[in-house]
């Protein structure tokens, strides 16, 4: 499966959170871009984000960011 802009805007935006704390989750102002506006949205839909907006990690997404980030550290 090839990675196009959605998937690549949604893996970028769980790269973002912070693994470290549980507590740290993280919020997609109105002026983001609208790409990530997206992200976040489907995100929640797929049931890894918490709120449309952001919020926390779910279970499920705890694990998608947590091979996001390896992957990420992987590829560099």
């Amino acid at each position: 499966m090839p990675f196009n802009t959605d998937l690549t805007n949604e893996l970028n935006l769980l790269s973002q959170f912070n693994l470290a704390n549980e507590q740290d989750g993280i919020k997609v102002h109105h002026e983001a871009s609208s790409e990530m506006i997206a992200a976040a949205e489907k995100l929640h839909t797929k049931g890894l984000i918490t709120q449309k907006d952001g919020g926390y990690l779910t279970d499920l997404g705890r694990k998608a960011a947590e091979h996001t980030q390896a992957l990420g550290l992987i590829l560099k």
